[in-house]
């Protein structure tokens, strides 16, 4: 982890990939998901660090694991329409995500499951002017972090709660290149 502070350190970011649960909203306990609106429960302050982000011009892409779909507890369209509906929610906040990648399989299935780099690869086609200079990763867990460091990305790490004590945690905390409390902190302080 590098021990800068403030906006120098990412200097020129142009694209700023989310993760989606723990990052934008409240992650489901271990073993259940959020894939319906009612348990969408947005996070302190992530509506407004995405309205400061698309105000900056800077491009918002939400890449997220949903191995649900792959266990068929909830489809494609379950996910698709959650996302419909953070999207007018993020309207009403002056705020709006630019896409979403999400990868449906289970473990060991693909390349796209975080922290294999196929959500950010798929993104780079789609997005010709990102570049590993001029992008990064915004996550809460090691496969978040493990992505962005394999594909040559600086990271900023969310940590909150418990989970920070873990060795998942630790491990992030060892590459990622900047640890926050929140999205918010992590968008008025590294990029503004």
């Amino acid at each position: 982890m590098i021990g800068l502070s403030g906006t120098a350190l990412f200097a020129g970011i142009q694209f700023v990939f989310l993760d989606r649960d723990g990052v934008i909203n409240h992650k489901a306990p271990e073993g259940a998901y959020v894939y319906q609106w009612y348990d969408f429960h947005p996070l302190p302050g992530a509506e407004s660090a995405i309205a400061a982000l698309n105000r900056s011009g800077k491009r918002v892409i939400v890449l997220t694991n949903q191995r649900g779909i792959a266990l068929g507890l909830y489809s494609r369209a379950d996910v698709e329409s959650l996302h419909a509906q953070l999207q007018k929610h993020l309207a009403k906040h002056g705020a709006h995500i630019d896409a979403f990648y999400v990868c449906p399989h289970d473990k060991k299935q693909c390349d796209c499951r975080k922290p294999k780099t196929g959500l950010l690869k798929q993104a780079f086609r789609d997005f010709p002017e990102a570049t590993t200079a001029n992008s990064l990763v915004i996550g809460d867990s090691l496969s978040d972090i493990q992505a962005a460091h394999s594909f040559g990305l600086p990271s900023i790490l969310i940590q909150y709660g418990p989970q920070t004590r873990s060795a998942d945690a630790e491990k992030a905390t060892s590459l990622t290149t900047v640890v926050a409390s929140s999205l918010l902190e992590a968008v008025e302080t590294f990029l503004f």
